[in-house]
């Protein structure tokens, strides 16, 4: 069962919702595979945009991964007020669980100032596995 997590910065709604991919995951080769939805819905009042993205991925053994980079997805999405950016992307562990947290790098179009917007922490979790971390 997937369970979806929400946080909400400064008016931008963050959901996440992970599903792991049996189909892409070798167990016997220590190689295990998430997708994970997001959406970012801007409930306030001024147009954004996503600058950039940090995540910070941590798999059952405390191993830490931090991705940094442009955008989500190759895009750099202006949201209106009202509006929403969904998308997919995924992750592999070494650990068939873990989590995953971090932050969006918004702007707001108008006065150009900057803020981060936290991204829920959320479960990577095998289904048959049991719910270990969070």
């Amino acid at each position: 069962m997937t369970e979806d997590y929400s946080k909400t910065t400064r008016g931008i709604c963050v959901s996440v919702r992970a599903s792991y991919l049996a189909d892409q995951s070798k167990p016997d080769e220590s190689q295990f595979v998430w997708a994970y939805r997001v959406t970012i819905a801007n409930q306030g009042q001024e147009t954004v945009q996503l600058l950039r993205r940090t995540w910070l991925i941590t798999d059952a053994n405390g191993r830490v991964q931090r991705v940094h980079g442009p955008g989500v997805v190759g895009q750099q999405p202006v949201i209106e007020p009202g509006e929403s950016f969904e998308y997919t992307s995924g992750t592999p562990l070494e650990t068939p669980s873990g989590f995953m947290t971090g932050a969006y790098h918004m702007q707001l179009t108008g006065s150009r100032e900057k803020f981060d917007v936290e991204i829920p922490l959320f479960s990577l979790d095998r289904p048959d596995a049991g719910r270990r971390v969070h």
